[in-house]
């Protein structure tokens, strides 16, 4: 498939149709704080009250419900110690599906708690990410189970990218959007469907500082590993997937990345739950820290924050909030 030419819109406006029985239609709301420190009229589109806590949950089910019955005969596997994993675990639930996730030794024993919770089999890969998904591919293959990627696969972009299509239902006037960024799914698919329905909208990523590979990797012109710091946001760091769709994707459609450091972003978490009673993990809660970072860029104009996701963990909410 030539990515250059492809058209996300419509794809979008399918998954739209697939899911929107079961997805939640969440708020965009103004935000009059950040519109008067900035200059620039704010809104956020509330992704971390979408089923499961996270915009994962649309790409998932749309990629289930898309499935062939060959495909989705034998079950299905995925790696993730995340929100991924928990939204492929509603999908299948709702569609009475066999999940299996295979996590590294290293995930927490309350991530690996929810998603048996969730109903999804767990086994263990390894002390990494990567060598998790190594060997949920391998075993997918081996057991004749569908595997699900968390952002390289056209279908899960485009069901990612329902959040773009309820920005322009809600606020057609939409001038930029500010979309945290880790495997570039979701912004693949907002970028792509607004492209084609905004005429001069500006889409952009943001990372943490500390982990800022979509970035680097968009200056270099290919995939590029960077030293990698800890980060509150953690739902986007690591690397990306060699041979990813999302990154020719990205270079297509992304107008910018912007990075924010460890400091802002606990601030915006901290604000976020204060001034609107709003649980956002640190990757949702990237867009309202940059925002007020690179505000010159945004002054007189419309912009939506897309907080991605609201599942931290409460002890760590506890003390950036102070409560």
């Amino acid at each position: 498939m030539n990515l250059s030419t492809f058209d996300l819109a419509p794809a979008v406006e399918e998954a739209f149709g697939r899911i929107r029985s079961a997805v939640v239609s969440t708020p965009l709301s103004p935000v009059d704080s950040l519109s008067r420190e900035t200059g620039a009229r704010v809104f956020v589109k509330w992704e971390n009250r979408q089923t499961t806590g996270s915009f994962k949950f649309r790409g998932a089910l749309a990629k289930v419900r898309g499935l062939i019955p060959a495909e989705r005969e034998g079950g299905l596997i995925s790696a993730s110690t995340g929100n991924h994993g928990l939204g492929l675990a509603e999908a299948s639930r709702l569609e009475g599906l066999d999940l299996l996730l295979c996590l590294p030794r290293t995930a927490s024993v309350e991530k690996v708690s929810r998603l048996r919770k969730a109903g999804a089999e767990i086994r263990f890969y390894g002390t990494s990410c990567e060598w998790a998904e190594a060997g949920a591919r391998r075993d997918g293959g081996r057991l004749g189970r569908t595997y699900i990627s968390p952002y390289n696969d056209l279908g899960v972009i485009a069901g990612q990218g329902t959040v773009g299509l309820e920005i322009f239902a809600a606020l057609p006037e939409v001038e930029d959007v500010l979309v945290p960024v880790g495997g570039g799914g979701l912004i693949a698919g907002v970028a792509g469907f607004l492209k084609t329905k905004v005429s001069g909208v500006r889409v952009f990523g943001v990372e943490p500082a500390a982990s800022a590979f979509m970035k680097a990797s968009l200056r270099a012109g290919r995939l590029v590993a960077v030293r990698e710091g800890k980060t509150l946001a953690d739902a986007v760091a690591g690397g990306i997937e060699p041979r990813s769709v999302t990154f020719d994707l990205c270079r297509r459609f992304v107008d910018g990345m912007l990075t924010v450091g460890e400091r802002a972003l606990r601030l915006a978490v901290k604000r976020m739950f204060e001034e609107h009673g709003e649980v956002v993990e640190g990757a949702g809660a990237l867009p309202w820290a940059a925002v007020l970072k690179y505000a010159p860029l945004f002054r007189g104009r419309t912009a939506v924050l897309v907080a991605s996701g609201g599942n931290i963990a409460p002890a760590l909410l506890e003390r950036i909030v102070g409560v």
